[in-house]
């Protein structure tokens, strides 16, 4: 029995195989922490989003405002025949019901100038604005003559302006639409609808007013974060956007005009032209007015450095790092032909998977590129001196040292890039695999 044991430890002690298996294994167990590490990521991460989310709804969330809209309500006559069982007859009930007719400008003007700033909680940053928005335009001519509806079923002295927007939380000035000569106050209407609806009262002589085109205009301050949008529904949209946020990412279904689009580390100018060709909807609703949200445009402002995304990228390479790391040592083994206890290769492992989550720790506190240099500082000198201690002397130390730094500065080069990551991380793993195949050559692999 003491032989057989003998023989196995013999085995275990001097066999390529066996220490390769005993390699590979370890491997698959440091998956587990690895695995926790990214768990710790993404709850870090959802973390974030939640308590931003949170700031967000206290100063209010992201913006999405029309121009001003005329409607005009309108009776529907409707004639149902009803059969009377007493009289054996049918009788004609007539119905009355009251809709909605809604007309857009003709032409229609935004200028928006927004200014950002950072909020904090504790660790935590988001970013929020104050807008300062003018807004003026032109209604048409508006005529029922078209419609089959009779003029005296249109309710004229109940025509009203209002205007669409998804955050009145945010609003800080009572808006005043500037029709004709009339000064039109608006109150928020009643609606469970994405878009809330605010309305104006009724316009005095509304039939004379719209018997021409008719001008129009009113400014708004609101506070919001995410994004800034409107909804192109003039017949000729122009809007320009101004802020001093350095990293816009224009959104929705229209792009801004590349002639007149500037962006600097002071901020961004951005101009949008649309023409009614270019929306799929037409100028008036009748009955009911659709959520055209769908085709709104304007501008997100996010923050373009997300800490938890870069570690999360980071650690993906986590398997890599480690598989290559302890391949390293195993080479070394077979090589000098020191014996590297498993015990050993588990800590040092260990000590790769340490490296994460301490860049997540770091991070949270300071930029990207100081935790990572200070994390793979720390895991590289943990792991050279705990090899100068295994391997003695100080020759496969320093190879340890100099394979950890091409190895970690390789993954903060691939983490970096966006179109070219794919590119330089398969040139990479081409060259690291062509030095494995080199340094093998030689290893007498008959020695199983």
């Amino acid at each position: 029995m003491e032989q057989k044991k003998s023989r196995f430890s013999n085995w275990m002690r001097n066999s390529i195989t066996a220490r390769m298996l005993v390699v590979g294994f370890l491997l698959l167990v440091l998956l587990i922490p690895l695995e926790f590490v990214k768990s710790l990521i993404n709850e870090r991460a959802y973390r974030q989003e939640e308590v931003v989310r949170e700031i967000n709804q206290k100063w209010g969330n992201e913006v999405l405002l029309s121009g001003p809209i005329v409607k005009i309500p309108y009776k529907m006559i409707s004639e149902e025949k009803i059969f009377n069982e007493k009289s054996n007859a049918y009788y004609t009930k007539t119905k009355e019901t009251i809709e909605n007719a809604y007309f857009f400008p003709d032409e229609l003007n935004i200028t928006s100038n927004v200014n950002t700033k950072p909020l904090n909680r504790s660790i935590y940053e988001s970013v929020v604005y104050s807008a300062a928005i003018g807004v003026k335009g032109n209604f048409p001519t508006i005529d029922f003559s078209d419609t089959d509806i009779p003029e005296e079923n249109i309710l004229w002295e109940k025509a009203t302006v209002l205007l669409k927007t998804t955050n009145l939380k945010g609003i800080k000035t009572t808006p005043v639409v500037n029709l004709a000569s009339e000064a039109l106050s608006m109150t928020p209407q009643y609606s469970t609808e994405y878009l809330n609806t605010i309305q104006s009262k009724y316009i005095a002589n509304a039939k004379e007013i719209f018997a021409a085109p008719l001008p129009f205009s009113f400014d708004l301050k609101i506070n919001g974060s995410e994004s800034l949008k409107f909804l192109p529904i003039g017949k000729e949209t122009d809007a320009t956007m101004k802020s001093n946020w350095h990293s816009p990412s224009f959104d929705g279904n229209f792009l801004p005009e590349d002639t007149n689009k500037e962006i600097s580390q002071e901020g961004f100018t951005a101009t949008w032209r649309i023409l009614q060709i270019n929306r799929q909807f037409e100028q008036s609703f009748f009955g009911h007015l659709p959520d055209l949200s769908a085709f709104a445009f304007g501008t997100k402002l996010i923050i373009p450095v997300d800490e938890y995304q870069k570690s999360e990228r980071t650690a993906k390479y986590g398997i890599l790092v480690i598989g290559l790391t302890l391949l390293v040592f195993l080479l070394i083994q077979l090589v000098s032909r020191i014996y590297i206890h498993p015990f050993q290769y588990m800590m040092i492992g260990l000590a790769l998977v340490m490296f994460y989550t301490l860049l997540i720790s770091i991070s949270e506190h300071s930029n990207f590129f100081k935790a990572y240099a200070v994390a793979a500082f720390s895991v590289i000198v943990l792991i050279t001196i705990y090899s100068r201690a295994i391997l003695k002397g100080f020759k496969f130390p320093l190879l340890i040292c100099g394979s950890l730094v091409s190895l970690y500065g390789f993954i903060y080069v691939i983490i970096q890039l966006e179109n070219y990551a794919l590119l330089v991380g398969s040139i990479g793993l081409f060259l690291i695999l062509a030095i494995i195949m080199f340094t093998s050559r030689r290893i007498d692999w008959n020695n199983d």
